[in-house]
């Protein structure tokens, strides 16, 4: 006969949810610094060609 199986405690599932929030707080957090970096590069890109274009003219 099937016999169910314990049942995890409060702590342990806490734990456990709070260990795949934080992977997920750092993972958003990294994307979040890769696309400010990103948007800023591009900012910095679209000046120095706008610079460029006012010299050459």
């Amino acid at each position: 006969m099937a016999v169910p199986k314990k049942r995890t405690s409060k702590s342990k599932k806490n734990l456990r949810k709070n260990t795949w929030k934080k992977k997920v707080l750092k993972r958003a957090m990294r994307a979040l610094f890769i696309a400010k970096l990103d948007l800023n590069n591009l900012q910095d890109n679209v000046a120095t060609l706008e610079d460029s274009n006012e010299t050459s003219s």
